[in-house]
């Protein structure tokens, strides 16, 4: 006599997944709508999803906030409200991890932690080092991963050690502008113009500035220095934007790439210089993506092989998205790796992995999986 699951021991054997989005960067507004596409299009027969966001202030909350309704378009940007009753994970005597209120109530026990930050507090190896602690599996790359990934100076060093390309570029910490701000702005102003001016440690185009006079490059390294006190400063590379999704290899196995993605950004007549912000997430006019880009079939394959190599320049983990400019002289040039990019409906690395044939709802799924076969500690 054969037996069916019940409904009840087919939810009890889904793992527990928990979706952190929110958090203390700038790029709070990106995570809750990268959230909200996560929630909306995760195989509920696969996972429990359980979500929590993170206010501005770091304190987590569960179920005071629904984040499936979260937009970019409407009049104010979404964000998740301090907690009445803050919760955070607790360690077992078992091994186990669960989510708890800071008064005892428990919400259960959670299995892997999608985390949905980007920027600094999130994607920069804070968050990953605790769950490290912890024990707890999670989606993406690790401590040492994500803290080069998020600082655009030492991740272009990570590059260059591997044999990569990148373009010229000067880094001015703190205490290099407090204390001789004329020497920076020297050094930074004899790379090759245009400039662009990027806080060194944030995302989602958030403080940067093109400069396109000398006169300018003082008031772009303070709109930085608003997001970050160190800042790079790079020279403008002409060539065309092109981007590749990565994805981690199966027990052992090669990271995969995506077939190459570019944003074709509608210029002065959209009122966007560059692909900022607004091009990014607002205006869905300025923008779209040709996916695969237009490139010699050779130059794909060249192309999808420095995305691994960039992958693995940083021991990158998971996923990541790896931007590089395709120069007119046929030379590719990295410009940084994301290591926790975007998911909402207009992101890249969702929308290359679907054109290259992996869905949505299959690459989070995937993901997760490959969360759970990694696990943590030295690998």
């Amino acid at each position: 006599m054969t037996t069916t699951p019940t409904a009840a021991s087919e939810a009890a054997a889904r793992p527990r997944v928990l979706l952190l989005f929110g958090g203390r960067s700038s790029e709070h507004p990106i995570s809750c709508v990268t959230a909200a596409g996560v929630l909306q299009s995760a195989d509920a027969r696969r996972w429990d999803l359980v979500p929590v966001g993170v206010a501005r202030s770091g304190l987590w909350s569960h179920g005071e906030v629904d984040p499936t309704g979260f937009r970019l378009d409407g009049d104010a940007l979404p964000e998740v409200p301090e907690p009445e009753r803050p919760v955070g994970l607790r360690a077992l005597a078992d091994g186990g991890v669960e989510l708890a209120a800071e008064d005892g109530t428990c919400f259960g026990r959670v299995d892997v932690v999608f985390p949905l930050l980007h920027g600094p507090w999130g994607e920069d190896g804070t968050l990953q080092g605790m769950f490290e602690a912890l024990g707890l599996p999670y989606v993406g790359c690790g401590v040492l991963a994500s803290a080069v990934g998020m600082d655009k100076h030492f991740m272009k060093v990570a590059f260059q050690a591997a044999g990569l390309e990148v373009g010229p570029w000067e880094t001015i910490t703190d205490r290099q502008w407090r204390q001789d701000p004329d020497a920076a702005l020297a050094r930074a102003g004899a790379l090759s113009y245009p400039l662009f001016v990027k806080p060194a440690r944030a995302g989602s185009s958030f403080g940067i500035t093109k400069v396109d006079a000398p006169e300018q490059l003082r008031a772009a390294v303070e709109e930085a220095r608003r997001f970050d006190p160190k800042v790079v400063v790079e020279a403008g590379i002409l060539g065309r934007e092109i981007e590749c999704a990565v994805l981690d290899g199966r027990a052992g196995a090669a990271p995969r790439a995506s077939l190459p993605g570019e944003i074709v950004v509608r210029g002065a007549e959209a009122g966007h210089q560059f692909y900022d912000f607004e091009a990014k997430y607002q205006d869905t006019a300025a923008a779209e993506l040709s996916c695969p880009a237009e490139l010699p079939q050779e130059e794909i394959e060249r192309l999808r092989a420095c995305a691994v190599r960039a992958f693995e320049a940083v021991d990158g983990a998971g996923l990541g998205r790896c931007d590089f400019f395709w120069t007119p002289d046929g030379r590719w040039v990295v410009n940084e790796i994301n290591t926790m990019p975007g998911f909402t409906p207009v992101s890249m690395y969702p929308a290359m992995w679907e054109r290259t044939g992996l869905a949505y709802p299959d690459l989070i799924s995937e993901l997760l999986e490959l969360a759970l076969e990694r696990g943590v500690g030295l690998h």
